[in-house]
């Protein structure tokens, strides 16, 4: 059964299985593409992707312009900093998400290209090919499977992680690490982990040339947008400010989205049994994944539908503007099979179930 749009190569990947389906996914699939026979929507993204990736990467170009070369005191940058942070953030949402799933366009180019803007704000394409579209979206919440929370010692976010004393303090201190996120993987360890050939301690398929070619190349794009550039027109201390300023507002937002869907006290975190799970791959990803809807249309345009996270792990390769058509049929056929459709009531009831949720985590009477 294809679980997503990349195949599993990891060893413990191999030894796992999901237990037979039954009946729900291949009930919802035709239901699926039974909307989108009946609307005659192509399940690509189309011009509206297209207008949305313009507005995006008019935004983006915009503000590091005025950043760069028209500002005049830190008042002014400040601001623009993070709203270029928050843009950033927007291109990986939108564009770059879009098209690592290859639900960006029908043509296969046209999702390559839209995955690269990945290297542009500092990423890897390549890996994030093998980190979030085969370990994440696979094995969602299985720690020791899933990169996305397996992030080393210092947050616990997930009960069947160790615990440190250090840990009951992360509710506090988590936040902070969230936003040197971004600055931790544009400068460090996308090199490490293609240097060691492994993400999360499981060996992922050497890259081919052109891809290391590209992955350089990227590399050496964004330093030269984030600091050669701006290093010709202002002191070194003022760049390093304000390219601290917007990579931290971009770590935070990407760690919060994620973090809403997948690690709070309303989604679960399967142990396999001799090497198998006790549900089929669809119900998994229902058992470890929520919404966070937001009231307007605009949380829903910004975050590339990310707050339809349900219908985005059932449905990665469809496009994520038909999310909120596509949550009415998901939620009725869960209620058909007596499969729990979880759901923040809006974004900041989820923010608030994740900073209880790191919490509990934290404290020494939470124990596996």
């Amino acid at each position: 059964m294809p679980v997503s749009t990349h195949t599993p190569v990891d060893l413990d990947a191999a030894r796992t299985r999901f237990a037979r389906d039954s009946g729900f996914y291949v009930q919802l699939q035709q239901r699926v593409a039974a909307y989108f026979e009946r609307t005659g929507c192509s399940r690509r993204g189309g011009l509206a992707m297209h207008l949305k990736t313009v507005v995006v990467m008019l935004a983006f170009i915009c503000t590091y312009l005025a950043l760069v070369f028209f500002t005049l005191a830190w008042w002014q940058a400040l601001p623009l900093a993070v709203l270029l942070g928050a843009i950033t953030a927007g291109i990986g949402f939108n564009i770059q998400h879009d098209g690592g799933h290859r639900s960006y366009s029908s043509s296969a180019w046209g999702n390559r290209l839209a995955a690269m803007s990945l290297d542009l704000i500092g990423g890897s394409s390549f890996l994030w090919r093998h980190k979030h579209g085969v370990m994440h979206h696979t094995y969602t919440n299985i720690s020791g499977m899933d990169s996305d929370i397996d992030v080393g010692i210092v947050p616990r976010l997930a009960p069947t992680q160790p615990r440190s004393r250090l840990h009951r303090w992360q509710h506090i201190y988590i936040w902070p690490l969230y936003g040197l996120m971004a600055i931790r993987w544009q400068l460090y360890s996308d090199f490490r982990e293609l240097a060691d050939g492994r993400i999360g301690g499981h060996p992922f398929p050497r890259p081919q040339t052109w891809e290391v070619l590209w992955f350089f190349l990227g590399k050496l794009g964004f330093l030269t947008i984030a600091f050669v550039v701006p290093l010709c027109f202002h002191p070194v201390w003022t760049v390093l400010l304000f390219y601290v300023v917007a990579a931290f507002t971009l770590g935070l937002l990407l760690s919060v989205v994620f973090q809403l869907a997948h690690c709070t006290g309303r989604v679960e975190f399967p142990v396999p049994h001799g090497g198998v799970l006790d549900h089929g791959w669809a119900e998994h990803q229902l058992r470890t994944t929520a919404n966070f809807p937001g009231r307007g249309w605009m949380t829903t345009w910004f975050l590339g539908g990310l707050d339809y996270q349900i219908e985005h792990h059932l449905f990665p390769n469809i496009c994520h503007v038909h999310y909120p058509a596509l949550a009415p049929i998901v939620k009725a056929t869960c209620e058909e099979h007596g499969i729990a459709y979880r759901q923040h009531a809006n974004f900041f009831s989820g923010l608030w179930a994740h900073a209880c949720w790191m919490r509990r985590l934290g404290l020494p009477t939470h124990q596996v």
